[in-house]
């Protein structure tokens, strides 16, 4: 039977948070295809760690644990990864859009020689009818996206090649344990029969690793701007209602190509995906790529001079006006209401 194989991350004896997310999605396509879920995870020192993994409906999990597999390499992972995919075969493939993800995953490809479909936003099963061949495939991964510059939502299909893989953001998918008592098989892997001393010709002195002043993915309260507000000064009254209430300020890619903003606050398909409790957006069109990494916030608020502005559709509120008045408006009733 055809299954889903999520590959899942993990630094010191912990699996990355894309790839719980993954693992949740990859239960729901394998649900919907009556196949089982697999995992793979390379790394050192991952005695249990099918605690991190099992909960989420995992029915295999293949792990290759060797010392020297953390930190990450390409050649010694990417020979491993190889060697399980073409023995197990599988219909789908996941990869979190990560610096190791985006290394790791195109050479999958290259090697299996199948497609890849990058950034997705949503990911489900569906047929696709061939109308060259007049013939119609079943059960195949849509690989949602948006392109052209977030003006369409493409649905990338690969109906004659296996596996279907794709990769995806952090935060564009929920994280949903399936059954906290969930018994997964586990496969443990003979590096040494798989790679050899070519595969660590690269070897890491180092590493310095920067740790970001910005958590746009887990604050409450985001006010994010627009091309519309205008001027990296205008956005400071934005910072200083964000600071107001506790949260943190965003941009859009629009926002951030002008300069207003800088690019590690970016709000979308190409920036962090957030779920805030509160999202005020400010002189934000609402183009698809936005809107995917902020469209399932609690409550959305929609701040324009456009009463046809896209993002308004998907508002729970909407003050129609000019920034430069709303904004300080909302400032100085804030301060004179709060508590």
């Amino acid at each position: 039977m055809k299954s889903v194989f999520v590959y899942c991350e993990v630094e010191n004896q912990k699996v990355a948070e894309i790839s719980q997310e993954l693992l949740s999605t990859g239960k729901k396509l394998a649900t919907k295809l009556g196949a089982p879920l697999e995992a793979m995870i390379f790394g050192n020192q991952l005695g249990g760690i099918e605690s991190q993994i099992s909960q989420y409906g995992v029915d295999r999990i293949f792990v290759a644990d060797d010392k020297r597999l953390e930190p990450y390499r390409t050649l010694p992972h990417s020979a491993i990864a190889t060697d399980v995919l073409k023995r197990e075969e599988p219909q789908i493939v996941l990869f979190g859009a990560t610096s190791v993800g985006r290394d790791l995953a195109p050479r999958l490809a290259s090697a299996l020689n199948c497609g890849l479909t990058a950034d997705t936003t949503i990911l489900d099963i569906g047929d696709h009818f061939v109308k060259k061949e007049k013939k119609e495939y079943k059960d195949l991964l849509y690989a949602i996206r948006p392109a052209f510059g977030g003006s369409i939502m493409a649905n990338i299909i690969n109906w004659d090649q296996h596996p279907q893989m794709a990769t995806v953001r952090e935060g564009v998918m929920k994280k949903e344990i399936f059954d906290e008592n969930y018994k997964s098989e586990i496969v443990e892997m003979d590096v040494n029969s798989i790679v050899s001393d070519e595969h660590f010709v690269v070897k890491i002195i180092e590493r310095h690793i920067e740790e970001s002043d910005v958590n746009l993915k887990e604050a409450p309260i985001i006010v994010a701007g627009g091309y519309g507000v205008g001027s990296r000064e205008n956005f400071e009254h934005l910072e200083e209602l964000a600071d107001l209430l506790g949260g943190e300020i965003g941009g859009s890619r629009a926002a951030v190509d002008a300069g207003f903003i800088d690019h590690n606050r970016q709000i979308g398909q190409t920036g962090t995906t957030v779920r805030p409790k509160l999202y005020i957006a400010a002189g934000i069109s609402g183009a698809i790529q936005h809107t995917a990494g902020m469209q399932d916030a609690s409550m959305i608020i929609s701040i324009n001079s456009d009463p046809e502005a896209p993002i308004n559709s998907l508002a729970d509120f909407v003050i129609q006006g000019d920034l430069g008045v709303v904004i300080p408006k909302m400032i100085k009733f804030y301060k004179a209401n709060a508590k």
